[in-house]
């Protein structure tokens, strides 16, 4: 569809970010949905895109770390080259917009990183923004990043983290590790701050929610367990209702149970794949700090049985949350787009489908999870990668109605 050509996608089901809807249609406009509607009431001259009986419509997944896809690691690859890549590889299992995550790694690596998101996210609206994860970390959990690349802030660096023109900032940092006030300037600087790879006490952790902390990266893992005397970060990002924490459902980096058990408190929960190249790519091995990392039963691990990242996709992990931790569709739906959404800041135009907001949407097999198509902008692209219409890179400055 050419941009400013009203039309409608219809399914029998459609969840738009908060509740389903039953024989819905999503009226589109160029990038933005214009409203949703009974399909009864849609004009009858309104051109249709009706999708097969029983495919769900539901809005396009927002993963926050993404580490690589198709065979590609950003940090091998800081390009707005690789960073495209990545993003199709990804948009094959329903995500729609991501943060391309650099581990932690030179600073001059990290201002290539933001050159290149600041010039990817120009021209394509699935990059909206970029995930540091590090270097500022615990040296005492430092799961797979490279030892030798974990480091203290120095001058020059909040400049650099506060820099990125095009979309969000995310830090993943351990606050015990930073100096005091540090997380609140980040913060009060619009830049969203994450614990993690961290051994942070209870109550450093409570100083650093105070400062503006929001988010826990792959909790549970690479941080200070849970214990009677020293609750640490777990628990405080578990009885904090202004925070958010990440969650990798394979099965493999947290077991069901412990997830069950999180879901159960206060802080609010949201999907992430912490992907790495083999996803939507030709190959299952790959370097990492030119160290080998291997594949073996949905398991990406090091030679030393370290976890490196996951093999997960966004559609993996929403059909996991049902299966594994007993989560209706809806809910592992919501997980997927509309809380990682309120997590950056951006759920004013994305993670619903709903008037105004962009048309990133998915369609999907809700049996199996299995995405049919997808819609970035209000441009359709098949899951078999044959695009139907990709995104219209002269129509992006309209497609971000607000700061990230």
């Amino acid at each position: 569809m050419s941009s400013g050509t009203e039309f409608a996608v219809i399914a029998d089901n459609v969840f738009d970010g908060t509740a389903l809807r039953r024989d819905c249609a999503v009226v589109i406009e160029g990038s933005f949905i214009l409203r949703l509607v009974p399909t009864a009431e849609l004009p009858p001259d309104t051109p249709t895109r009706r999708l097969p009986e029983g495919v769900w419509l539901a809005p396009g997944f927002i993963d926050t770390q993404v580490n690589g896809g198709a065979d590609v690691l950003f940090n091998d690859d800081p390009s707005p080259e690789g960073i495209a890549a990545i993003a199709t590889a990804h948009q094959r299992f329903g995500t729609t917009a991501l943060l391309p995550t650099l581990i932690s790694d030179t600073r001059e690596k990290m201002r290539a990183a933001r050159d290149a998101v600041d010039a990817a996210a120009r021209v394509d609206p699935r990059i909206i923004g970029v995930h540091y994860e590090g270097p500022f970390l615990s040296p005492d959990k430092p799961g797979v990043h490279e030892k030798s690349m974990i480091c203290h802030p120095e001058p020059g660096d909040f400049e650099m983290l506060t820099s990125l023109h095009n979309g969000v900032t995310l830090v993943t940092l351990a606050p015990e590790e930073v100096p005091a006030g540090f997380v609140a300037q980040l913060s009060g600087a619009g830049v969203r701050v994450a614990l993690g790879h961290s051994m942070a006490t209870y109550a450093q952790t409570r100083a650093a929610l105070c400062e503006g902390l929001s988010g826990f990266t792959h909790l549970f893992n690479a941080m200070r367990p849970l214990e009677s005397r020293e609750p640490g970060p777990v628990a405080a990002a578990l009885e904090e209702p202004g925070a958010w924490f990440g969650m990798i459902v394979d099965g493999k980096h947290v077991a069901p149970a412990m997830l069950r058990l999180a879901l159960r408190g206060v802080g609010r929960p949201m999907l992430v794949s912490d992907a790495m190249p083999p996803v939507g790519g030709r190959r299952e091995n790959f370097t990492l700090y030119g160290r080998p990392i291997a594949v073996d039963g949905g398991r990406c691990a090091a030679a030393d049985g370290k976890l490196a990242g996951s093999v997960l996709d966004m559609a993996s992990a929403v059909r996991n949350c049902v299966r594994l931790l007993d989560m209706p569709l809806i809910a592992a739906l919501h997980l997927a787009s509309a809380a990682p959404a309120a997590f950056l800041g951006i759920e004013h135009w994305l993670g619903h489908l709903a008037p105004g907001y962009r048309a990133d949407m998915a369609a999907l097999d809700p049996a199996e999870v299995r995405i049919r198509a997808t819609w970035v902008a209000g441009a359709e692209t098949p899951a078999d990668g044959e695009s139907a219409g990709a995104p219209d890179t002269a129509r992006h400055a309209a497609m971000r109605p607000g700061p990230g």
